[in-house]
């Protein structure tokens, strides 16, 4: 089965989403870090926040978004490990690669959408909601790869 996108949706894929949620990861943080120029300290990376928040270099607004990036970043690396232990135990209850596919590939959509929003629509609060639907449809796939993956061994002999 081909998806819209030219994908073989029955070859699994769901590893190979792990490695690119990881880079989904840190990806906000190196934006972040190239975005504060000078308030980025490699050697003392844990001042970062404070760093920015110090810097008389940026603006109010730039701050902000370096700081969401950074949330971002922190905020995707807490939930890695939840959705990479789901793919694991997904494969090991041997759910069907179509199905895995499309709930691993929307965590990944979700994420993208997640960050572009937390990120860069997040200068109107009025919009939280939508990073919360985003970050809650995430937790949601996840949540049913979990449930599919224990269903699926629950049912095995």
């Amino acid at each position: 089965m081909s998806s819209a996108i030219g994908f073989d949706l029955d070859r699994n894929m769901s590893i190979l989403t792990v490695p690119v949620a990881f880079l989904m990861c840190w990806a906000p943080h190196a934006y972040a870090g190239i975005l504060a120029g000078r308030a980025f300290d490699n050697a003392n990376p844990r001042g970062f926040r404070d760093n920015v928040a110090k810097s008389e270099a940026l603006d109010k607004a730039m701050k902000q978004r370096i700081l969401r990036a950074e949330g971002a970043s922190l905020n995707g690396f807490e939930t890695l490990g939840f959705f990479a232990s789901a793919v694991v135990a997904a494969n090991v209850a041997g759910l069907r690669p179509a199905q895995l596919n499309v709930l691993t590939i929307g965590y990944i959509v979700s994420r993208l959408a997640y960050l572009v929003i937390y990120i860069h629509l997040q200068t109107n609060r009025r919009r939280s909601w939508l990073r919360s639907g985003a970050w809650l449809t995430g937790v949601g796939l996840v949540l049913t790869i979990w449930i599919r993956a224990g269903l699926a061994m629950l049912r095995a002999p």
